[in-house]
């Protein structure tokens, strides 16, 4: 049976103690940003190093002593879909341990509210579009990354099953996408959206002949197998390998994985962490009037998508690549269209803000800085 749980109890103060699980990631250290802007003094974050939030002993260890009031559980094994589809045991293990400790900790030391990060890819992969929370677990996933998906679906229905036994406070949140500060940049394991900005960025600097970029950027962006000792013949040879075909002089074309059919919504990170922040500020039981067990699972997106092949026109329109782009088939697309419901957390009164071009301009001004 749950138990009545008082507004002003679960409220979220500028005092609150908080934990932001992955605080140095992408999106935990976006909300960590976020809070601060907010006059959040009290947060607490830790590193891998300092704290294995797969082991059990040390993640009880945490809890004991520093006691959280209110926790964001951001830290996740993440990657594209060849990361996905290569360490398929990795991701379902490691996210299964994270979670499982954190999730089972705030219970146990009485955290008042904790929201629970998810994924988009969740949701079955022929699914009615667009995707409204209430279509999870009607269809099958996409295989590419069924792991990493079953782990995730995993960590919601721990959190509605705690709630429903224990009356505990937890909320689930599924963003689409997303990309900004602190993106992986890695050219086998991250997202499309970084993949194809740095593509574009070697890319242009190939076709300008500028090894003074290229070098940097391999220095800036380390990428296992090659560095900025080698010699060009090396590095073009190891670029081509990786979609960077370097055609004849000043020609330069860039293979991209499957059609470029596929849709895909997209949301800055920095609007996903004022969404978490609003979430969990708001009174849980105005967010779910209907709901016989509290809290909820909420979409996070922009509620607005592109093709593969349009995002890749965008990226290297701003970048400023002048050469090619090609498609190959023979590789996977992923799911053929991702696009989520928002309407639920557009009624509350949330809407994103950071516009995709701009957001990408951004992103690649940023980018160049590293």
């Amino acid at each position: 049976m749950t138990k009545s749980l008082s507004p002003d109890y679960l409220r979220l103060t500028s005092s609150s103690k908080i934990y932001i699980a992955g605080h140095s990631g992408m999106v935990g250290s976006a909300i960590w940003r976020n809070l601060e802007s907010k006059g959040y003094k009290n947060l607490i974050g830790r590193s891998s190093k300092e704290l294995d939030l797969r082991n059990q002993t040390q993640v009880e260890t945490f809890f004991e002593k520093e006691k959280p009031e209110f926790v964001f559980l951001a830290a996740a094994k993440v990657g594209g879909i060849l990361a996905n589809d290569t360490y398929r045991a990795e991701f379902i293990y490691d996210n299964l341990q994270i979670q499982n400790n954190v999730i089972h900790q705030s219970y146990v030391n009485g955290v008042k509210k904790l929201l629970f990060l998810g994924s988009s890819c969740i949701y079955p992969r022929d699914c009615h579009q667009p995707i409204k929370e209430e279509y999870l677990l009607t269809g099958e996933l996409e295989q590419t990354n069924e792991p990493y998906a079953i782990a995730k679906i995993a960590g919601i229905k721990m959190c509605e099953s705690y709630n429903r036994q224990y009356g505990t406070n937890f909320i689930s949140v599924m963003p689409t996408n997303l990309y900004g500060p602190l993106d992986s940049y890695d050219l086998e394991t991250s997202h499309v959206l970084p993949a194809l900005l740095r593509k574009f960025h070697l890319g242009k600097a190939l076709e300008n002949n500028d090894w003074d970029t290229i070098r940097a950027d391999l220095n800036n962006n380390p990428i296992k197998g090659i560095n900025s000792s080698n010699s060009q013949d090396e590095i073009i040879e190891f670029l081509t390998n990786h979609g960077i075909s370097f055609i004849k002089e000043n020609s330069v074309v860039i293979n991209l994985w499957g059609t470029g059919t596929p849709l895909r919504e997209f949301l800055h990170v920095d609007d996903l962490a004022d969404a978490c922040t609003f979430l969990m500020e708001s009174d849980q039981n105005s967010l779910s009037p209907s709901s016989l067990f509290l809290p909820s699972l909420y979409n996070i997106g922009s509620g607005e998508e592109l093709s593969i092949k349009d995002l890749a026109f965008m990226i290297k329109k701003i970048v400023g690549f002048h050469g090619e782009f090609q498609f190959d088939t023979t590789k996977p697309d992923g799911t053929i269209r991702k696009l989520t419901d928002i309407s639920a957390l557009n009624t509350l009164g949330w809407k994103y803000k950071i516009k995709l071009n701009d957001g990408i301009i951004k992103t690649y001004e940023r980018y160049l800085k590293i």
